[in-house]
């Protein structure tokens, strides 16, 4: 085995992940490509609007960090989202540009009319959107699809059908609902779509293989984050032979959010050892600046992009953050563009003191250290949280008047 692929300069890992006897429960394929959904998807988010500015920045930003697919936006929404779409296809990128549509031939002239060259038509085929919110079945729902992929494709557009809330559709109905998609009316790939985000990566790798195998056609995963499984189930799609991911920057989107871009580029990369083309350290400065404009900041323990998941308080092996990080972390700091830290409170020790008065250049005999960490500690008990650095320097100068 190569051993790089578990432990090099930016992680290291668990070298199980990487037995043949475990990969081989996890094919990867070689295609694999990402579909970032958040000038569309992400701006579903309540509250949540990206300025036209702001998508064309975000798109170029996607493509330059390796994304081969963006969803810029859906042409119905407005005459803004028209021109952000036109712009964002005039930046000539190399990555495909997507509209998103309803099944309705004036939604689909719209996205043809800004130059996209992929086309994602939702339809509904969970059985209580039919049941209670479009009141009609699914042969209505099969009759949609036909009519407005035969209508994309005559266009000249790539055409992904997005049957949505599909892992709460009735067996018998996505088995009509599949079995009429042939001939002029099978797309070029279809989405497994966990709307819900109410399935388990067992039933989401059930579903990209009956898809696969009733289609023979690429599929594509797109899941909520409901139960905080999205990574999983996304995973588990691709295992089961999903060609793309669908995800979202700093997992926005409806309710609990899409399946966050960052996320997955990272498992896939670190924890499987396949190489999407995609530059981590690019996508995780994306999400800071993306967290600025939508106004949705980014939870302090959030995996890859949270400030704190690089900060120790306990003293032990507060020496080696700094200059040996894969001793205290699975993955190098840097390689999310980020920095180990120490600070300072109730779980700190005699080293931790040592190691924050060494960055700030100061040396003190031990007994005094030892008094300026029971005031540290007592700090951190009574007020129930750490110390700024410069309440930390207040203690300090009590000891040391002239620093």
């Amino acid at each position: 085995m190569n051993e790089s692929l578990w432990k090099n300069e930016n992680w290291w890992v668990s070298e199980y992940n990487f037995y043949p006897e475990v990969l081989k429960k996890s094919p990867i394929p070689a295609n694999l490509q990402f579909h970032d959904v958040t000038l569309r998807d992400g701006e579903q988010t309540p509250g949540v609007v990206f300025r036209k500015e702001e998508k064309i920045e975000i798109a170029r930003r996607l493509d330059e960090a390796g994304v081969q697919r963006i969803e810029a936006g859906m042409p119905a929404v407005s005459q803004e989202d028209r021109s952000a779409i036109e712009e964002i296809r005039k930046l000539n990128l190399n990555a495909q540009v997507f509209a998103f549509a309803r099944p309705l031939e004036s939604d689909i002239n719209l996205c043809r009319d800004c130059g996209v060259q992929g086309l994602i038509i939702e339809v509904p085929i969970g059985r209580p959107k039919l049941q209670y919110q479009f009141k009609y079945g699914i042969e209505q729902a099969l009759e949609n699809s036909q009519k407005a992929v035969q209508y994309a494709k005559n266009a000249g557009l790539k055409v992904v059908l997005f049957p949505y809330d599909a892992t709460r559709a009735e067996k018998k109905d996505i088995d009509y609902y599949l079995n009429g998609l042939t001939g002029s009316y099978k797309p070029d790939s279809i989405g497994v779509v966990d709307t819900m985000g109410c399935a388990t990566m067992e039933a989401i790798a059930y579903m990209t293989r009956w898809y696969k195998e009733k289609l023979q056609i690429p599929v594509e995963i797109h899941v909520h984050n409901e139960f905080n499984l999205s990574v999983a189930t996304t995973l588990a799609s691709v295992f089961a032979g999903a060609e793309v991911v669908h995800c979202c920057i700093n997992g926005l989107g409806e309710r609990t959010g899409n399946t966050p871009l960052e996320d997955m580029v990272a498992a896939l990369q670190i924890l499987y050892g396949y190489n999407a083309g995609i530059d981590i350290g690019k996508i995780a400065d994306l999400c800071q600046e993306v967290a600025v404009m939508s106004k949705y900041p980014i939870a302090a323990k959030k995996s890859v992009t949270g400030k704190d998941i690089f900060v120790r308080e306990s003293g032990i092996g507060a020496d080696m953050i700094a200059s040996t990080p894969l001793a205290m972390f699975a993955v190098n700091p840097a390689t999310y563009h980020q920095k180990g830290s120490l600070v300072l409170g109730k779980k700190s020790g005699l080293l931790s003191i040592e190691t924050k008065l060494g960055e700030l250049g100061i040396d003190m005999e031990r007994e005094t250290r030892k008094k300026i960490l029971g005031e540290v500690k007592e700090f951190g008990t009574e007020h129930k949280r750490c110390l700024t650095d410069e309440e930390f320097m207040a203690i300090v100068k009590k000891y040391a008047p002239g620093i």
